[in-house]
């Protein structure tokens, strides 16, 4: 765009009073006036949206001979007019006073062009004040522009004028033209054919000139350094090189930089040196030969920085000429491209140790080279420009100890190449790829540069992949395989193994150049076909390379198969990464068998193998189960279940081990059992076989299986914690492994095996589905209970055990069953000694010797039998830790422990404890868990629980269950039945220690303790008639049935509640007795059941309520009672009876005569009945004579 705006502000005037007496008020008029001397009208811009003017009139300051306007105005004078015009200024008094025309006193004026055809400078000037008084004067401007204008050029040229030059007048000038300059040596180049004797001064000062002035004439200035060239190229060539080059780098300022395209128009439609190539050629060679000389080094490396330039120059003139000739010459041109870049190679290939000018020269010339390609192919095919590249690149040193800039730049440079149109071309790119797949395996050996590495790569494979259609694909992915594999499974492995970085910004950039790495890795792998992996097996040498190429891709595998490796969401991502590496190992795994079985077997790199098809079957993106069904569906149909196919190649590759699958038992049975828990019916048919064939192997080397036994054991525990497992696993592990080892000379022990196996997964599966519960509950419990006694007694496991006692105690401790808790801890308490044994850590125990971890064991049970009202259980353990301090002279915490003692005495003294009720529940049916069904318990309730409130906790932890409203055995429909049925009554605790109990004397806080404690017995009673019933009097035809019921553990124990062992008969008189068995009941499960005579049953009646009344009587006298209600309500329920008619019926039932007569076999028992009648009468009597004897 043209433009020509020369600015003028109004400064400031410096003038004379005139003959008055007071200053001036002085106005400024302007005019600009050609050269004619007419005045240029509408030139005078005032700006804020007012039109233009042909004058310019200033604001008038009252009195003052030295006023300051400082108003800016725009002349827009076109260059035509601009040459010989000059502007006036007229200076005039205005008075208020006087009428008519203002009164004119001086002028001062301007040029705006000199003679030589600079324009007036930038800057502000003093211009002098001529004295004018009449108007006609200025009419003829010729007469004037004679004088002096500026006070400078007066003060050396005309010096008889100094008495005008007392008034000045500044103004301050500022020209924006494309077309005219200030600059004299810029006027002197464009004007060169008019003194040629200045053409070498003025290119020399060419440099000196502002690089707006330059810019500004950038085309004159091009043509002008042409024109010199094309008439004495041999005289000024070499300097016209030089401001040819001064000028390009001009344009790679940022603040000249948008110039670049004037350039480029300048090139294609305006540049006309159809001869400048060869000068170029030869003065850009000279340059590049010289590199060595230190004292060129600056000038050179301002050459090799506006390279792009003139190789545009050069070509655009061999193009020209071309065309000017029918293309003459072209074998000497293509010479002297050849020969220039013979240079260039040569130039390249030096070596030179650490940062030096050398380095930075070849920096230089590298950093722009790419931008030459375009301009080569105007003239040449694309493989004669690849070749061109090739050579020039495949030059650099291989060395990589230099210059780190250099190698930096060197790499930049590839990389340009590779994203630049010579290399999208397949015939190029075969000829450039090696050069560039040789840097980048440089850069990747050293692990440098390694985020322009991954650019280059991935442009690389995203090149291919647009291509992939082409013949030469295929020959790429050779040359890629056979010279990048190797380091690019190196790199991944580098960057893969070292810490993320702690900033969030370098670690995503971190993540992003790992993630391109693998995603190079995986489009080459992707791509490769049969004969590519073909050509790599057979490429390396030895089996030891092609082992430790096997082991590399495997690690790398593995890495790329983390959760972290990807973001959660990238679900398409990891199915084509997984398919990626399923079909490598499909082809690897031939390789595997073929080189490295029978004698040359290599166990880690089968390990390795078998590791990584573990955890890539593992892997939580090919679960499919986890997936919508539609989702599923979609990778079924693209990519199948990569687990099956997984699962077959690793049944595959255990089969052609032969006897070398010993090396992998024991250590590969758990990873194996990870893989069958996962719910694939396939996939559990394929790999369950393989525990067999480990069982027959081990029983070939070990005559057993133990080893095969106790891994499977092991691992079934925390693979079931972690959710792994269903009932359909149980089940088909149970028949594939029953019908393998049908015909096998072990399959005794093998089905033992099975068997165990089988029965832990039961209630590894109970555990795990009980443990999904909120809150702690008797289930929860009685699960953890079974699955530790399992542990103890069919596996013999003890740290497994231990690990169970922990848990156990946990879930006490969250229910508040600090008892249980108590005798769950004392478990683990008893496996260990009072010893020095060194124990360690584990669990949630230190380091510590097997006597202090008893110590503190002991300390904690007694801490929770306190809180539990156990004392007694407490006193028992304080007694022995108190022995382990005497005997090690410990009086410090022997005299601790006797005062805790002490307290747990005064506590049992003092404190009231309740009696809890228990109860009898049957699990019926084949919905309960196995630990549970078909089986009875009895449960010691809560504190304050009755039995309506225990059967509606119970159904509350069985939701699903049905209460059975009878006593009755239930028959074989029910243990059949596909339901829960809940049988619960009440029995009453038969305690082992009588003696106690039967002793006068002893305080009933202490018997209380036995009544309830220490329990393995219970009975309930069924009442029922025999005979005619007596609607008199009932007691005469009702029996009792009395059944026993003995546990498998005392309670209060390990847990609430105890399964029933047996039932066992009454040591008493046998009236009538009947055998019932359970149907179908557990094995070594029996029971018997006893009926009480009438009787009998009147007997223990009486003798519970004597008890009773001597047990309150005695709490009264003691004071352990404050209140005698509970007392009295006893003795008036004996006294008179309001149910059932009290003691009279028994008289009236057993003293008559017709009874004594028929039953005389009970004449010791009707005694014993009249004695219990008689003591009930003494106590009513004593009570009712002496009440105060009570206190």
């Amino acid at each position: 765009e043209m433009r020509n705006d020369l600015y003028i502000t109004v400064e400031r005037g410096e003038f004379e009073k005139g003959g008055k007496s007071v200053a001036r008020n002085v106005e400024v008029t302007m005019h600009v006036v050609d050269s004619s001397g007419q005045i240029l009208r509408d030139f005078i811009s005032f700006g804020s949206g007012e039109p233009p003017a042909s004058e310019y009139h200033s604001f008038v300051l009252y009195h003052n001979n030295g006023p300051r306007w400082a108003e800016l105005l725009k002349l827009p004078i076109p260059v035509d007019k601009f040459r010989g015009a000059h502007i006036r200024c007229e200076f005039r008094h205005c008075s208020t006073k006087e009428k008519g025309e203002k009164k004119l006193f001086g002028f001062s004026f301007v040029p705006l062009m000199q003679e030589n055809g600079r324009t007036l400078p930038d800057g502000t000037h003093e211009l002098i004040v001529h004295k004018c008084e009449e108007n006609a004067n200025l009419q003829d401007s010729s007469r004037y522009l004679k004088l002096p204008f500026s006070k400078g050029i007066f003060l050396a040229n005309n010096s008889q004028a100094v008495k005008t030059t007392k008034e000045s007048f500044w103004i301050t000038s500022f020209l924006c033209s494309t077309k005219l300059t200030q600059n004299g040596d810029m006027l002197d180049l464009l004007k060169w054919r008019t003194h040629p004797d200045k053409i070498a001064g003025c290119l020399s000062k060419l440099k000196e000139i502002d690089g707006s002035e330059i810019v500004k004439f950038l085309q004159d200035t091009l043509d002008t350094l042409f024109g010199i060239l094309d008439e004495n190229s041999q005289k000024y060539g070499s300097k016209v090189f030089d401001c040819l080059v001064h000028i390009i780098n001009l344009l790679q300022d940022s603040k000249f930089h948008h110039f670049k395209p004037v350039m480029d128009t300048y090139i294609e439609s305006h540049f006309a040196g159809a001869l400048a190539y060869r000068d170029l050629i030869k003065v850009l060679k000279w340059h590049i030969d010289r590199v060595t000389e230190v004292e060129l080094h600056e000038h050179i490396q301002e050459v090799l920085k506006a390279q792009e330039y003139i190789f545009k120059y050069i070509v655009q003139s061999r193009r020209l000429f071309s065309i000017a000739t029918g293309g003459q010459n072209e074998e000497e041109f293509r010479c002297c491209i050849q020969e220039l870049l013979m240079s260039v190679r040569f130039f390249l290939s030096q070596e030179s140790k650490g940062a030096s000018a050398l380095c930075q020269l070849q920096a230089v010339f590298l950093s722009s080279f790419p931008s030459v390609y375009s301009e080569l192919l105007k003239l040449f095919d694309v493989r004669e420009v690849a070749n061109l590249v090739h050579d020039a690149l495949g030059s650099l040193p291989t060395v990589m100890q230099g210059d780190e800039s250099l190698q930096a730049v060197k790499l930049q440079s590839i990389g340009k190449t590779v994203e630049s149109h010579l290399y999208t071309n397949p015939d190029s790119r075969y000829i450039l790829l090696p050069v560039v797949l040789h840097h980048l395996h440089m850069h990747l050996q050293e692990q440098k540069d390694l985020i322009m590495c991954a650019r280059i790569l991935s442009n690389i494979f995203c090149l291919i992949k647009k291509n992939s259609s082409e013949k030469s694909v295929l020959e790429e992915i050779d040359v890629i395989v056979s010279s990048l594999l190797d380091i690019l499974l190196r790199t991944i492995l580098e960057i893969t193994s070292r810490p993320q970085p702690s900033g969030s910004a370098m670690r995503l950039q971190f993540q992003d150049v790992t993630g391109e790495f693998v995603s190079c890795l995986l489009s080459l792998l992707r791509q490769m076909t049969d004969r590519h992996y073909q050509q790599l097996l057979d490429s390396f040498n030895t089996k030891e390379d092609l082992r430790d190429f096997l082991l590399q891709i495997f690690t790398v595998f593995r890495i790329l198969i983390r959760p972290e490796m990807f973001p959660k969401d990238w679900t398409v991502m990891r199915l084509v990464a997984n398919n990626v590496i399923i079909t490598t190992v499909l082809y690897l795994s031939d390789a595997l068998r073929k080189n490295f079985l029978n004698e040359n077997f290599d166990y880690k790199i089968w390990d390795s193998y078998f590791f990584l098809a573990v955890i890539f079957i593992n892997q939580l993106c090919l679960q499919l189960e986890m997936f919508t069904p539609s989702k599923k569906k979609k990778v079924l149909e693209k990519y199948g279940d990569m687990r099956v196919t997984m699962g077959c190649e690793i049944f595959s590759m255990w089969q052609n081990l032969g006897e070398h699958k010993l090396h992998f038992i024991p250590a590969l049975i758990g990873p194996f059992l990870e893989v069958t828990l996962i719910p694939q019916p396939d996939l559990r048919n394929v790999m369950i076989p393989i525990f067999h064939d480990m069982m027959d192997w081990e029983q070939r080397r070990s005559g057993n299986f133990k080893q095969v036994e106790a891994k499977l054991i092991d691992k079934l525990d925390s693979l079931m914690s972690e959710g792994k497992g269903d009932e359909t696993y149980r089940e088909l592990f149970n028949s594939i492994l029953l019908k393998k080892i049908e015909r096998e000379t072990w399959r005794e022990s093998g089905v033992s095996l099975i068997a165990t196996v089988t029965r832990l997964m039961e209630r590894l599966l109970d555990y795990r589905d009980c443990m999904k519960m909120g809150e702690v509950d008797g289930k929860k419990i009685g699960c953890t209970v079974s699955l530790l006694n399992f542990y103890k007694t069919e596996l013999n496991k003890e740290e497994m055990y231990i690990r169970y006692i922990h848990k156990l105690y946990d879930l006490h401790l969250k229910a508040q069953n600090f008892t249980e808790a108590a005798y769950t801890l004392l478990l683990y308490d008893e496996l260990l000694e009072w010893s020095d044994r060194p124990l360690r850590e584990f669990l949630n125990y230190p380091m510590q010797t097997e006597w202090q971890r008893k110590e503190y064991l002991h300390l904690t049970i007694i801490q929770n039998f306190d809180r539990g009202k156990c004392w007694e259980n407490g006193i028992i353990l304080c007694r022995k830790i108190a022995e382990q301090y005497e005997s090690y002279y410990d009086y410090r915490n022997l005299s601790k422990m006797r005062m805790m003692e002490a307290s747990l005495y005064d506590k049992i003294m003092d404190q009231q404890r309740l009696e809890p009720e228990f109860f009898r529940v049957g699990f019926y049916g084949k919905k309960f868990p196995f630990f549970l069904r078909n089986k009875e318990f009895v449960c010691r309730g809560h504190d304050y629980e009755r039995l309506e409130a225990f059967q509606q906790r119970m159904l509350n932890e069985f939701p699903h269950a049905i209460a059975m409203q009878h006593a009755n055995q239930p028959d074989e429909t029910i243990f059949q039945a596909e339901a829960q049925y809940l049988q619960i009554y009440a029995v009453t605790p038969i305690p082992e220690n009588q003696e106690v109990l039967q002793r006068d004397g002893i305080p009933d806080n202490i018997k209380s303790f036995y009544k309830v404690n220490h329990i393995w017995r219970f009975r309930y009673d069924r009442p029922f008639h025999k005979g005619t019933k007596d609607k008199e009097n009932e007691f005469k035809s009702l029996w009792v049935e009395r059944t026993t019921l003995i546990l498998v553990q005392s309670l209060p124990g390990i847990s609430r509640w105890f399964e029933v062992e047996k039932r066992e008969v009454v040591s008493m008189r046998l009236i009538a007795m009947c055998t019932v068995f359970f149907t179908a009941p557990p094995i070594g499960y029996w029971k018997s059941t006893v009926e009480m005579s009438p009787l009998e049953n009147a007997i223990e009646v009486l003798e519970n309520k004597n008890q009773q009344l001597r047990t309150l009587i005695s709490q009264c006298q003691t004071r352990q009672m404050q209140n005698i209600n509970p007392l009295t309500m006893c003795l008036n329920g004996v006294i008179d009876a309001a149910v059932n008619g009290g003691v009279t019926r028994y008289q009236e039932a057993f003293f008559v005569k017709e009874y004594v007569l028929n039953h005389p076999e009970d004449g010791e028992k009707i005694t014993r009945l009249r004695e219990l009648m008689l003591e009930q009468v003494k106590w009513g009597k004593f009570l009712a004579m002496s009440p105060a004897q009570l206190f």
